[in-house]
């Protein structure tokens, strides 16, 4: 499960994806796919959320990896090669960053 804290040693990735309503449940659905049968079982995984806007032309997509390496290792495998080209073709652009926690309030 995906921890918010300034103190914790993980990688953060949010990653928004522009989409029409007319794409974005198959998006969801692509997403939902490669979490639960790829994404989730690769080394470094904490966990992530996906977050849909009320339009259905936005989603956000945040995970954490114990270290940025994983993510890129997971990245650059064969398999969520060939995903990123079906998540590209299913919204206008999408775009993963990695951020470090600035501050947290409760």
């Amino acid at each position: 499960m995906p921890t918010i804290s300034r103190d914790a040693e993980l990688q953060t990735i949010i990653t928004t994806f522009e989409v029409t309503p007319g794409t974005c449940q198959d998006l969801l659905d692509e997403l939902h796919d490669a979490y639960t049968n790829f994404i989730s079982k690769q080394p470094g995984f904490i966990g992530a959320g996906l977050h849909v806007n009320d339009a259905q032309t936005r989603i956000a997509n945040y995970s954490q990896w114990t270290r940025r390496e994983d993510f890129q290792a997971m990245l650059r495998s064969d398999e969520m090669r060939v995903r990123n080209r079906r998540l590209a073709e299913l919204c206008k652009n999408f775009e993963p960053v990695m951020y470090d926690v600035f501050a947290c309030f409760n």
